[in-house]
């Protein structure tokens, strides 16, 4: 394993405290290579081992604008810029990353998966400034709320100001209009002041369209696997080296220089590589080798469409060693059980005994036949913990890839919200909750672009349609470059307009508040964990144990009020109960919903509503 760049970043512009500043450029068939700094002098790159061009830059300053001119012909900005101020197309910015790394909590040491409670945001929408400072402002609501890590969507330069993230084409470079790599920096520091660990959402499986500059410096991209975006980048064929190597070179630069906690790698089974060690084995390895180095509790966590453990697995299990991957099953067995949808790859869901194979199970696909794929799909998860695996109702796909951008609380009923909501935060996965969901917020979140290209534009629009035709055939989406669709998809922040949104956001508040104060509560060891369906496609409960307490969840699904006969619950103290007036119910906050009769016990749960209970544990009951 390579980890000569696991100490400092090596590419692109660096500073030095007591020599000059150098750069290097991967750029193995260029013939010549020259720095072109706005007002100074030209410097000649010097040909190294590997396609590696570098030199020394006496006179360079932060603040300085570059370009690098190939072969005396076409000028580019650094593909391991940290900052391009005037967009993806003009001048690099020269940064000092070791100002950068000095802007940080230096008692904080990170969290561990076990105790993640996750709150994924786009920094454009959040606010209605949509920059760093402003996500900054809102920590101290984070975290009263609850939350203990932000999950931040793509932040690395993208073609004008408002974006996805996922069209970035500057890995290294923060996005100017969000408030640059200084911005961000603060915006860590003033986390982890709070407690509140950072993820940061990145890209390693392929770039924007415009403003793609890599193919001019080298073989950054290979025609030997085609994915859904072209070309895959290069990581197995001639001359993948250097492409490893700039990006594992981006994902330390965030984890150490950045001291952001976490990245959350997209889509990452689009990540093609055919190497005895693949590209994610290196680089948990290498994440591996910095956390011992730095005693910090870094970690990685995938996107994966596959339902494949080999992702999770330990590299001595013939895994890659990420520490956790989002679980798209639960979401779906959820999203199509209460929505009723059947579309897309909603027809695989939508019984109440999916969604309890994915309570004990988390994948429920996991060997077995999928009929919307036609095959046999997944892998088993047994033996792997629950923080292995993250859980959300909503995130930026499964709310922004529809052609309206709806909200779950824009399709469900307030009661089942409720239900939603507690049913993640009591699983034994990592809770991950979209912003804006925690009061139900009603805004959409669309689909919105600023590119420059009037042809990709275009393509833009047509591709985003066809996107959408298994979901909803006749709508029509918003337009994705019109800057009204990006500012109807910025939070409205209006809870204390509204009671049932105070109501809502006091019991997200009240799921986590039990969450932390329950051991049983949070991911880990799954050996005690069971999910019944004890009224078909009508009542789950779940529950779990150790050697003092158990945790009883029920969850009453449909539209009716039901009774259970139980014993599981006799000398229990309720927790919540989400039928409360207190949360937007109808019962007052003092009834119980459990009487006793001599030696059983009746549970009357109202329409749509959830139940949590604990227990001394009695292996005898």
């Amino acid at each position: 394993m390579n980890t000569s760049f696991v100490e400092s970043r090596t590419l692109g512009v660096n500073f030095h405290e007591k020599s000059s500043p150098t750069i290097k450029v991967w750029a193995p068939q260029v013939r010549k290579l020259t720095l072109e700094v706005a007002g100074k002098n030209k410097i000649e790159l010097v040909k190294m081992q590997y396609g590696f061009w570098q030199a020394a830059c006496p006179g360079l300053k932060p603040g300085d604008r570059y370009m690098l001119k190939i072969n005396n012909n076409n000028k580019f900005p650094d593909p391991a810029s940290l900052s391009q101020p005037n967009g993806v197309h003009e001048a690099s910015e020269a940064i000092d990353l070791l100002s950068i790394k000095k802007i940080k909590d230096h008692n904080w040491k990170g969290l561990s998966t076990q105790e993640l409670i996750i709150y994924e945001l786009h920094v454009g929408t959040f606010s209605k400034a949509g920059t760093f400072r402003e996500v900054a402002k809102k920590i101290s609501y984070l975290k009263e709320l609850g939350m203990n890590a932000i999950e931040i969507m793509p932040v690395a330069s993208f073609p004008g100001n408002r974006n996805w993230g996922y069209d970035g084409v500057f890995p290294f470079a923060v996005q100017a209009s969000y408030g640059g790599p200084a911005e961000l920096a603060h915006l860590v520091k003033n986390c982890h002041k709070y407690g509140i660990a950072v993820i940061l959402d990145v890209v390693y499986n392929h770039l924007g369209p415009e403003g793609n500059y890599l193919h001019a410096f080298g073989p950054y991209f290979t025609n030997k696997y085609h994915i859904p975006w072209g070309n895959a980048i290069n990581f197995d064929d001639a001359w993948c080296d250097g492409v490893r190597q700039y990006f594992l070179e981006n994902a330390l630069m965030w984890l150490r220089d950045f001291h952001i906690d976490g990245l959350r790698l997209d889509a990452v089974h689009t990540i093609k590589d055919s190497s005895p060690k693949h590209f994610l084995q290196e680089l948990s390895e290498n994440v591996q080798l910095l956390n011992q180095k730095t005693g910090a509790r870094h970690f990685l966590i995938g996107e994966s469409e596959l339902n494949d453990t080999r992702f999770i697995n330990h590299q001595k299990n013939d895994g890659y060693g990420l520490d956790a991957q989002w679980c798209d099953d639960w979401h779906h067995s959820m999203h199509a059980l209460v929505t009723g949808e059947q579309n897309g790859y909603y027809s695989d869901f939508g019984k109440l005994n999916h969604l309890t194979k994915s309570f004990n199970h988390a994948f429920v696909y996991n060997g077995n036949y999928s009929e919307y794929r036609k095959r046999i799909f997944g892998t088993p998860t047994t033996g792997l913990s629950g923080n292995k695996f993250v859980i959300f109702t909503q995130n930026h796909d499964q709310v922004g890839n529809r052609a309206l951008g709806d909200r779950l609380s824009t399709l469900v009923d307030f009661e089942t919200l409720k239900l939603t909501a507690a049913a993640m935060f009591f699983s034994p996965f990592i809770p991950m909750l979209f912003m804006g969901e925690e009061y139900a917020e009603d805004s959409p979140f669309l689909y919105f672009i600023s590119h420059s290209d009037p042809q990709l534009i275009e393509r833009v629009r047509k591709g985003r349609k066809r996107e959408y035709r298994d979901f909803m055939k006749n709508a029509t989406p918003p337009d994705p470059f019109d800057e009204d669709t990006f500012q109807k998809s910025k939070l409205k922040w209006n809870f204390n307009e509204n009671r049932h949104k105070s109501q809502m956001l006091g019991f997200y508040k009240k799921c986590i508040e039990l969450r932390k104060q329950y051991h049983l509560l949070k991911p880990g060891k799954r050996d005690n964990f069971q999910a019944t369906e004890i009224k078909k496609d009508k009542v789950l409960l779940f529950s779990n144990h150790n050697f003092e307490m158990k945790i009883t969840a029920i969850f009453n699904f449909s539209d009716q009020p039901v009774i259970l006969k139980t014993d599981e619950l006799y000398d229990s103290k309720l927790l919540l109960y989400s039928a409360h007036k207190n949360w937007g119910g109808i019962f007052p906050d003092h009834e119980k919903p459990l009487s006793f009769l001599k030696e059983n016990a009746e549970l009357t749960l109202g329409k749509k509503s959830m139940v949590l209970y604990k227990s001394d544990y009695n292996p005898k009951s």
